[in-house]
């Protein structure tokens, strides 16, 4: 396959970041003494914690390790102008995959078996790009406490340290970062189906069903979704519906890319690059000046 890409130099976070994310992020800024709890408390001891798991029982992606998988991180790395992280393939019948930053440190994505089973290698790279957005955005202090919550309840000594509100304020603050890193997935892949696709198989995919998943009807479930605000039952629901998730639910998520694809400020990031990047040019070096 043939492609070529757009190379954001330069890119910076809040260039792309979604509003949602910038009220929540500031929100938590506001909490006093958390960031430094994460930092000098929980933070220390869930890097370690992750760090084990990972050399246990996931395999390192590398050059002489699922070069393929290594290629798809270079490249998304390459697009969105940032330092390649570690990456991690754990088997695990639960599609996911999720990062471990903190500042300062060795970051780290992960990415279950069957995630990786259920997508093309395109939707891969979208997966791969979209915890890079986390990197970019600098999301790493809250999402330590959000992997917590989510990875290793039980598991580490946590005791009372996280309340039942701030537990909510930062599944709040996580799902509306997540939008920001689809977009940051979209920069990297450059096709809003391909990101979109993503979400349909997460709703309802498999690997014996992929093939007979439609994405338009899919995009049309997803603008049905947003009918439901119409009503302040439906709105209610909906609330309901999603506080106690780490993400968004698909179908608004694959709205959310929909729309931004369209949007004036996700066309006006692609004509600013400077430099492509060309695949099919990789042996000779992969760059061009457009």
């Amino acid at each position: 396959m043939s492609f070529s890409k757009s190379l954001l130099v330069g890119l910076k976070a809040d260039q792309f970041r979604h509003p949602l994310d910038l009220e929540a992020t500031n929100s938590l800024k506001q909490l006093p003494g958390l960031d430094l709890l994460i930092r000098n408390l929980l933070g220390p001891v869930a890097e370690q914690f992750f760090y084990l798991e990972n050399i246990a029982s996931s395999i390192l992606v590398g050059e002489q390790q699922l070069p393929q998988i290594y290629d798809l991180l270079l490249e998304a790395c390459r697009v969105l102008d940032v330092e390649p992280p570690q990456l991690y393939v754990r088997q695990n019948p639960v599609p996911n995959a999720y990062t471990f930053a903190m500042r300062g440190k060795q970051p780290f994505i992960v990415m279950h078996t069957s995630l990786i089973e259920l997508l093309t290698p395109e939707e891969i790279q979208a997966v791969i790009a979209h915890e890079l957005g986390h990197l970019k955005c600098d999301h790493g202090v809250y999402l330590t406490l959000a992997n917590i919550i989510v990875l290793a309840a039980g598991q580490l000594p946590l005791g009372g340290v996280i309340t039942q509100g701030l537990q909510a304020q930062i599944l709040e603050w996580v799902r509306c970062a997540e939008f920001t890193c689809d977009r940051a997935a979209l920069l990297a892949t450059q096709d809003p189906k391909t990101i979109m696709s993503v979400m349909m198989k997460l709703t309802g995919g498999s690997p014996s069903l992929a093939s007979q998943l439609n994405l338009d009807a899919f995009i049309a479930q997803a603008r049905a979704y947003d009918d439901v605000d119409k009503t302040e039952i439906g709105q209610l629901l909906k609330q309901m519906q999603t506080s106690q998730l780490t993400h968004p639910v698909p179908v608004l998520r694959a709205r959310e890319i929909d729309r931004w694809a369209s949007s004036q400020s996700y066309q006006s990031l692609l004509q600013k690059q400077t430099i492509g990047y060309d695949s099919e040019a990789k042996s000779k070096g992969g760059w061009r000046n457009w």
